[in-house]
């Protein structure tokens, strides 16, 4: 599902331009982390919920390189468009794996003390793609 608001955009893209590269360096510093199989600096990276969903980075890169292996080795990475649905911060991301393959996600980020953090992944399915 695309969801589209161009006048709620238009009308915070003061508020989101500040926001957007700090977003943007946090997903892209966990990516960076994961490919150097880095899951305790990967893992800083998450929020307290997911943190405690998961106990500790060993466990966390496990569900990462079985449930998201093209986010653990991304080929390309594409930032898209970001939402506000329901008061929550949605960065949509298309990444590229390894074997050319394009993958669209959206991460949930949340502030906690002031930096962003992820709070959930949601793969989507390709636009175009059939079910």
């Amino acid at each position: 599902m695309r969801v589209w608001m161009s006048g709620f955009i238009l009308a915070w893209a003061p508020v989101v331009a500040v926001a957007e590269a700090s977003i943007e360096d946090v997903i892209g510093a966990q990516m960076s982390a994961f490919q150097q199989d880095d899951f305790v600096g990967a893992f800083a990276y998450a929020s307290p919920t997911i943190q405690g969903i998961f106990g500790g980075p060993d466990r966390f890169g496990e569900m990462v390189r079985q449930g998201y292996p093209m986010v653990w080795r991304p080929e390309d990475v594409r930032y898209l468009e970001r939402r506000e649905i329901a008061g929550r911060v949605w960065q949509r991301v298309m990444v590229r794996d390894t074997k050319g393959v394009l993958h669209m996600l959206d991460y949930q980020m949340v502030q906690v003390d002031g930096m962003w953090r992820i709070n959930a992944v949601q793969l989507l399915q390709m636009p175009g793609a059939g079910a």
